[in-house]
């Protein structure tokens, strides 16, 4: 399939799991009276801020009713879903913030455990530390699918553009970006890093989002983004909840690497000798 109507479902989770799938999934049943393939974002049935309930309400890959709903949503519409993430519990007290791809029978196709962790204290005084509660993953990952070789990744992973070349370089011609990011690195950066990684890879990038104020008063920039490979974007959404769609068009890859073929020119360099400066300089700052 050379072509296909893309569709991005924007969400609002809360912290109440059975009212988010509710939520999610009367979302999803529009989008697909129009499109074949329909994305989710991170989190897409919790957003909880304390890590104790988090961590209690999330359940197992095999009984995580997020997961079951899907899958039943897939076969019942006959559609293929991008599930940006769940809560996924694990050994211990740990959790994975797991991508799964889901086929049009209901089966899982692919899953992707999100790598790069999001640990920051923003300067407005949020701070997150997503490493104290969820395991990071170990290996990219890549999904052939009827629309084209899919290359999963989630939210933070956007900020670490080697993750997206290696995708691209393996066969990715699609890229997901499930996000759930916060307003102001949204307003600084979402648009131009997520047309960047399209730049740079030729490839097709979609980031279904989080909006709007969350429990613990958490809040989501929104603005789905639909980009082709040329780094146009075919599709945006607002601040609220609801659905993108765009027509892809797997023609437009091969024409944006042909024009500019930077995946086959890498060239074998010797790295520089680190530097401590940048170090020495916020320490004489404080």
């Amino acid at each position: 399939m050379s072509g296909f109507r893309l569709a991005c479902v924007q969400l609002s989770a809360g912290n109440d799991m059975s009212a988010n799938i509710v939520a999610a999934e009367r979302l999803v049943r529009l989008a697909a009276r129009e499109a074949e393939f329909i994305a989710l974002p991170e989190c897409a049935v919790m957003l909880e801020p304390n890590r104790q309930l988090a961590i209690e309400k999330a359940s197992p890959e095999d009984s995580h009713p997020g997961l079951a709903a899907f899958r039943a949503l897939a076969r019942d519409t006959g559609k293929w879903l991008l599930v940006g993430s769940l809560t996924i519990r694990l050994d211990g007290d740990r959790l994975a913030n797991r991508s799964f791809l889901i086929d049009a029978s209901g089966g899982i196709a692919a899953t992707y455990d999100k790598i790069h962790m999001f640990d920051v204290q923003l300067a407005g005084g949020e701070s997150y530390r997503e490493s104290a509660t969820y395991r990071s993953g170990a290996a990219a990952r890549i999904a052939p699918t009827p629309f084209g070789v899919l290359g999963l990744t989630v939210c933070y992973d956007v900020r670490f553009p080697q993750l997206y070349r290696a995708l691209a370089q393996a066969g990715a011609e699609l890229l997901s970006v499930p996000s759930a990011f916060t307003v102001p690195t949204g307003r600084a950066h979402w648009h131009v890093l997520l047309r960047a990684r399209a730049i740079e890879t030729g490839c097709f990038v979609f980031a279904p989002a989080q909006c709007g104020t969350h429990a613990g008063g958490r809040k989501t920039y929104g603005h789905s983004l639909i980009v082709d490979p040329w780094g146009a974007i075919l599709a945006e959404a607002g601040e609220e909840p609801g659905i993108i769609t765009a027509d892809i068009d797997l023609a437009k890859v091969a024409e944006a690497r042909a024009a500019v073929p930077a995946l086959s020119h890498d060239r074998p360099f010797a790295e520089p000798e680190k530097s401590d400066t940048w170090r020495s300089r916020l320490a004489s700052a404080k």
